[in-house]
């Protein structure tokens, strides 16, 4: 991934959540902040989808900054995990902790996602 993406929040009042995500440096993936819901989905799934793409084993996610993800985001990740080829994953670093007990509850057999909290 070498394009930043970005949505920032309306504002103050009313405002609508935002995500940025960033590569990593020194190895494949990104760094998220934010919120992963209706407003940022598309963005998210962007990412995903460039993950699955690239030929690298792992892929790391980095959403010790993200503060939500919503079942849909969930879902997504899920989905693209299930289209990678065999012995390649996820890792999820640090994510909300909603977003671990909702891939535990509805994915739990997902091989394709590795979730770790340091």
């Amino acid at each position: 991934m070498n394009t930043p993406y970005q949505v920032p929040g309306a504002g103050h009042r009313g405002s609508v959540p935002g995500l940025s995500v960033f590569p990593l440096a020194g190895r494949s993936g990104v760094r998220a902040a934010g919120e992963v819901g209706l407003t940022t989905r598309a963005i998210w799934e962007a990412v995903l989808e460039e993950a699955v793409r690239e030929d690298d084993d792992v892929y790391y996610l980095e959403l010790s900054d993200v503060t939500f993800v919503d079942v849909a985001g969930a879902g997504a990740l899920a989905d693209a995990a299930g289209r990678l080829t065999d012995g390649r994953r996820f890792v999820v670093r640090r994510p909300p902790s909603a977003l671990r007990r909702t891939l535990d509850l509805l994915w739990p057999d997902q091989t394709g996602i590795e979730v770790t909290t340091s």
